[in-house]
């Protein structure tokens, strides 16, 4: 039985970083070339606001801005994964009950974090916000960010509500997501949270990945992604070796700092984020600008 992935969130997507100019205000031109170079580069849906879009610092607004400029701009050409997630459960159903949700596919949402729920709360929270969203959720675990995991379990146990579509998993923690993968329902896409470790995760049964790396290298990634889809393992891993380098830079001193420098360096967008993130430091950057060549 096929998955649901495999209609609209199979292979690459993109977590879209968000365009800024000099004086900080969002440069929609800037996003409008993202989203056509995403699109004429093979990328196979893209995500709006997630953490790569700096969410937490962009204005309701601004939000809906972006929302409208990336629709327009796509035209219906990629499915849109929207990303609506906190650490308040009940303000997120009251969102996700008034959100507009034409010409989007799917919500990706974060597990709540700085709370620190136990399993049970996790569980109810992403229940919760499923009941009450018009749209598929797509669980999103980062414990780097959230200072807590979803357990193998809890994830199974929310892969049984059918307004759940899948999981990004981005633990590290393989013995988990092969429990995952092992015991899911034949609908519920899981997705690779992790640049680096996408070959890897593809290999023991992912459906693709959300990627930062792949906005940078669209083309590439997603031919490494596409091959390694197909089981033709030895092409996806010397494409995986020649991005390795940038994989791991992109996020050795912040990101979006580090995508944003890729980008800039091929007329995308400017490397400017907004406070509390700072642009990467001069090794680091030096280092990403040597990979341009070489990936």
């Amino acid at each position: 039985m096929a998955h649901k992935a495999s209609q609209t969130l199979r292979g690459t997507g993109v977590a879209l970083v968000t365009p800024f100019n000099k004086d900080y205000s969002v440069d929609f031109d800037a996003l409008k070339k993202l989203v056509n170079f995403q699109i004429d580069n093979g990328i196979n849906y893209l995500v709006i606001l997630g953490t790569t879009g700096e969410v937490p610092t962009v204005t309701k607004a601004e939000k809906d801005a972006i929302i409208d400029c990336i629709k327009e701009t796509n035209n219906k050409r990629l499915p849109l994964v929207l990303g609506i997630g906190g650490n308040d459960t009940m303000g997120l159903v009251d969102t996700l009950k008034n959100q507009n949700f034409d010409g989007l596919s799917a919500v990706l949402s974060v597990s709540p974090y700085y709370n620190k729920p136990n399993q049970n709360g996790i569980i109810a929270h992403y229940q919760l916000l499923a009941d009450a969203s018009k749209l598929p959720i797509i669980l999103y675990n980062v414990p780097g960010r959230t200072g807590s995991n979803i357990s193998a379990e809890a994830t199974l146990k929310l892969a049984e509500h059918p307004n759940i579509l899948g999981t990004k998993e981005a633990s590290g923690n393989f013995l988990q997501c092969m429990e995952i993968i092992k015991h899911r329902p034949a609908d519920f896409a899981v997705i690779s949270g992790d640049d680096a470790f996408t070959l890897t995760l593809i290999a023991i049964g992912m459906d693709g990945v959300i990627s930062v790396m792949g906005q940078a290298y669209p083309k590439k990634f997603t031919s490494m992604v596409n091959h390694a889809l197909n089981g033709e393992i030895e092409a996806a891993r010397k494409l995986h070796y020649d991005l390795l380098d940038a994989m791991n830079l992109i996020f050795a001193d912040g990101s979006p700092g580090g995508i944003k420098v890729l980008l800039e360096a091929q007329n995308i967008c400017q490397n400017i984020v907004r406070m509390p993130l700072h642009n990467v430091n001069e090794g680091v950057k030096q280092q990403l600008l040597k990979t341009l060549g070489n990936a």
